[in-house]
């Protein structure tokens, strides 16, 4: 099918727009999930995959997701997300990240180009690493609200114990497990 160019633009912008007002979301201080004790942004930087994430409306079902964080300095990141469709097909949505003051670098301010750029990010962060293991060989990310969450790794397969934990992690933190899409890996057993 051909689609017209500045349709695809637009539907482009719109979906980056969709993903920065997700990011947006804030929640009180009674309800935000725990943050990592302290994230070094240098070792934190490099290529993740996305395991499973709680199913969202800009990312589609059968969609893997692969983002990739480049430390400019010890605060700031420039963030490239790639959405790679079952056709092959991908998109790429690019953004910056900055450690939110205070946080020993748990929680960043996402900010993705385009449309996006408007929707504006909350001061305590709309990326919160909840979740990292020692070697920052897997992680656990998530929004303050918990309407948003990725379980992501170096390897595009999580070793079976690492996706427990995190699972228990993620329903001991309140999110709704029922809506998670597992992406390269399969789901564990129970």
């Amino acid at each position: 099918m051909n689609i017209p160019r500045t349709f695809r633009v637009t539907a482009g912008a719109l979906f980056s727009a969709a993903a920065l007002a997700f990011l947006s979301g804030c929640a009180t201080e009674a309800n935000q999930p725990l943050h990592t004790a302290r994230v070094d942004l240098h070792r934190y930087g490099g290529k993740w995959y996305e395991v499973a994430r709680i199913q969202n409306h800009f990312q589609h079902r059968g969609e893997h997701a692969m983002v990739v964080f480049v430390p400019t300095t010890a605060t700031q990141a420039t963030v490239r997300v790639s959405a790679i469709e079952p056709s092959g097909k991908t998109r790429t949505f690019r953004g910056t990240a900055e450690v939110v003051p205070g946080s020993d670098g748990g929680r960043l301010r996402v900010k993705f180009h385009g449309l996006a750029e408007l929707a504006p990010a909350s001061d305590q962060g709309n990326y919160w690493i909840i979740g990292l293991d020692d070697r920052y060989l897997t992680t656990m990310v998530a929004t303050p609200d918990r309407q948003y969450l990725w379980i992501l790794s170096r390897d595009p397969h999580l070793p079976l114990g690492a996706t427990k934990a995190y699972l228990t992690l993620a329903a001991k933190e309140g999110f709704q497990m029922k809506h998670l899409v597992w992406d390269y890996s399969e789901a564990p057993a129970q």
